[in-house]
């Protein structure tokens, strides 16, 4: 019984940074793998430099866009932090 008592604050710790910190980490990082996998042409996003572009081509690892007219960029994937809704390029 005391061996229980002196581990049960660590266990506890352990559990409550659990739930804290590593489990909504896992989360993002599953939103973020789907949103991926979702791109397409199209699509309206932020790339995590802050550049706003229109996804003109999509790859396994790169992604073509067009930032402006007849100028385009390829980025990583990755790099891509946020998908914008439809027609947010226009009200800018």
């Amino acid at each position: 019984m005391s061996n229980l008592s002196t581990f049960l604050p660590l266990i506890l710790m352990f559990v409550v940074m659990y739930f804290l910190m590593i489990r909504p980490q896992q989360k993002r990082a599953k939103e973020q793998r789907a949103m991926m996998d979702a791109l397409a042409k199209g699509d309206e996003v932020v790339t995590a430099g802050g550049i706003l572009g229109k996804v003109s081509k999509v790859t396994d690892t790169y992604v073509t866009l067009e930032v402006a007219a007849n100028t385009e960029i390829v980025v990583q994937k990755p790099s891509i932090t946020t998908l914008l809704p439809k027609g947010t390029l226009k009200g800018l």
